[in-house]
């Protein structure tokens, strides 16, 4: 299977959707965030392993503990995907912390503090 074969995007998809669900629901460990949220998901083309791009809204504890959380309960995750999905191998995930989000808002609110002082020296005065 191809690298971004058909298949293999609707698997991606398929694992992304079914791995958000998990840790949204699935998982009781007090560690995860709650505004923890599955960015984008790579299986690799022979399904043994996954990389996961996760975002997590909160401070940098917030983050390390919710990646800690994540990583203690891959064992939990895998079984859940492999009753849910119906794939010869049930793939090994690797947590990846996306911080594209974080960047994204933080690249806003400097926009908005130049227009601002952009607008300030343009008053009259």
């Amino acid at each position: 299977m191809k690298k971004n074969s058909i298949k293999n995007t609707r698997i991606n998809g398929e694992v992304q959707r079914v791995l958000a669900e998990i840790i949204r629901s699935g998982i009781k460990d007090p560690r995860i965030a709650p505004l923890t949220s599955v960015v984008s998901v790579e299986v690799a083309p022979d399904l043994k392993t996954c990389k996961a791009w996760i975002s997590v809204l909160g401070e940098e504890k917030a983050v390390t503990d919710t990646l800690a959380g994540l990583k203690s309960a891959e064992g939990f995750i895998k079984t859940k995907l492999a009753r849910e999905l119906n794939l010869r191998n049930t793939p090994e995930i690797r947590f990846i912390m996306d911080q594209s989000i974080a960047y994204g808002v933080s690249m806003s609110r400097r926009i908005d503090e130049v227009n601002r002082d952009l607008k300030e020296a343009d008053q009259p005065g």
